[in-house]
């Protein structure tokens, strides 16, 4: 098992040699520097604490600070941390590239999900709508808050009520890496990945035994390696 830690850019598709259409989503993937073996003797497990993206020095706390000094690499903006038993021979000051997957691998990717705000029960768990005659004085309430005959005098934990939805960690299972681009730093992961653009994911081998076997990727035409993160719009381009 593997891992690393990379940026969703969005989505695109692309074509194989005989027609074939690939819905992908681009993840940049950018060295990540090992900073910290942690190990089970004594750490009591195994893992590597990582660091993504160059970051300021003035931007840092000082105990953060002292993280990349006392590892001799360079100041990163994200640490995060990477299991994996093929990551074990690691050590601080090597970096996890993008060329550790291959075009081809069934991976897993870990994201966090969009927000959507605070949401009523009818959006977020479809309930059902009250009666909208007139006078009636119920739409779009929270209904009863009996609990299944039980009199004890309180709103049993688990009750769907209005609040916030979305922003949760979610995984999805089971992708397919349609290519790797080493030159470029970014891997293209068929189907969709969760969170908006420029969100973090962590991509890792698949844990779980696919239900069937991974499509074998097709060798894809030559412009789709011309696929490059999007580029900030200019004070022209603005309406």
């Amino acid at each position: 098992m593997k891992a690393i830690i990379g940026r969703k850019i969005g989505m695109t598709q692309v074509f194989a040699t005989d027609g074939t259409m690939y819905p992908v989503t681009v993840v940049e993937v950018l060295p990540n520097s090992v900073v910290q073996v942690k190990t089970k003797a004594h750490d009591g497990y195994d893992a590597l604490k990582v660091g993504y993206e160059d970051e300021k020095e003035a931007r840092l706390t000082r105990p953060e600070k002292g993280i990349f000094v006392k590892s001799g690499t360079s100041f990163k903006k994200i640490l995060s941390e990477v299991k994996g038993d093929e990551l074990l021979d690691k050590k601080v000051g090597d970096n996890l590239t993008v060329d550790l997957f291959k075009a081809g691998e069934v991976v897993d990717v870990i994201g966090t999900s969009k927000g959507k705000g605070f949401t009523g029960v009818i959006k977020q768990y479809h309930y059902h709508i009250g009666p909208k005659g007139h006078g009636s004085g119920y739409h779009r309430g929270s209904g009863s808050f009996a609990n299944n005959g039980r009199c004890n005098n309180r709103v049993i934990p688990g009750k769907k009520m209005a609040g916030r939805r979305g922003h949760d960690s979610v995984t999805i299972l089971n992708l397919v890496v349609v290519d790797v681009n080493v030159e470029k730093n970014y891997l293209l992961i068929k189907g969709a990945i969760p969170g908006p653009k420029k969100a973090l994911v962590t991509v890792r081998s698949a844990i779980k035994t696919a239900l069937k076997a991974a499509p074998q990727i097709k060798t894809l035409v030559n412009y789709a390696k011309e696929v490059v993160a999007p580029v900030a719009p200019t004070e022209e381009g603005v309406n």
